[in-house]
């Protein structure tokens, strides 16, 4: 997960953390993140199969703003509360 320069989050998934930062950070691909740097990784989990990164980003992305800041404190309690309640 990414910290935008305006404070919105951005979430994706990749096989190369390191390249793909500097291709969010150098603007390579036009996109959401092109148009909202400078960007910085605030939360990184691995997963042993692409699909499951993808599952994971899907429904991250899903979440709102206090439930995204929680899991970069990695709050577990914080997720679990939030995930009961209704925006």
């Amino acid at each position: 997960m990414l910290r935008c320069c305006d404070g919105s989050y951005y979430v994706g998934h990749t096989d190369n953390i390191e390249k793909r930062m500097f291709e969010h950070k150098t603007g390579v691909f036009e996109g959401y993140t092109a148009r909202k740097s400078p960007v910085k990784l605030v939360f990184v989990q691995s997963f042993n199969l692409r699909e499951q990164a993808f599952i994971a980003e899907r429904k991250i992305k899903g979440w709102a703003r206090l439930k995204k800041e929680a899991l970069i404190k990695k709050d577990w309690n914080e997720i679990s509360k939030l995930a009961k309640k209704k925006f």
